[in-house]
């Protein structure tokens, strides 16, 4: 399962209603559960697709300190490789026949994919509203050890007590969003080297 955390001003809701507008046509459907800062979208074939397999996708959307994390699921791929093996089967037998196959083919393609596509069209929505893998500007403020007062990223003392801030200095994963300590060196999110 793929988590990636967007900072900024979106919503779950934001990220959902995109997603439906999107899949929800053709042979897929989309649909939403849940309510308020969690949501679980579902993108699926509909029932007696036109070509092709059958598939399942789900993506998990929660609010998340100034921004959502995104947990897409695993895909549900057996119905799409079941309709692959009888393409390849057909067209071992008599390769005309793949002429035949030509719309199972492609969509079966098509959902193949279906991963890549849900996290163009998160990625887009989040760059429309302001959102990035970048730390928001409330998460950007330090908070000094020996005082406890509120400083701006990127000071070095404290703007009250003139501690050294530099151990505290937040930052996120260029990969995923996730916001990591300065002593880590591998995301403990997805496991990218910092």
């Amino acid at each position: 399962m793929e988590r990636r955390i967007f900072h900024g001003d979106l919503s779950p809701y934001d990220i959902s209603r995109a997603l439906i507008a999107h899949f929800n046509r053709n042979n897929l459907v989309a649909q939403q559960f849940g309510k308020g800062n969690q949501l679980i979208v579902q993108i699926a074939t509909r029932q007696r697709p036109s070509s092709g397999g059958q598939t399942a996708l789900s993506v998990i959307l929660e609010e998340y300190e100034d921004g959502v994390a995104v947990q897409l699921g695993q895909q549900n791929w057996l119905g799409v490789a079941a309709s692959l093996g009888v393409t390849a089967l057909s067209a071992f037998r008599n390769p005309f026949s793949l002429l035949g196959r030509l719309d199972d083919l492609a969509q079966d393609i098509e959902h193949l994919q279906l991963s890549e596509q849900i996290w163009q069209v998160i990625e887009n929505v989040a760059r429309l509203h302001g959102a990035s893998f970048e730390i928001s500007e409330r998460l950007r403020r330090l908070v000094c050890e020996y005082c406890r007062s509120a400083n701006p990223t990127g000071e070095s003392n404290c703007i009250a007590c003139g501690a050294p801030l530099g151990d505290v200095q937040p930052r996120t994963c260029s990969n995923c969003g996730f916001v990591v300590k300065s002593e880590e060196t591998i995301c403990p999110n997805c496991g990218q080297r910092l």
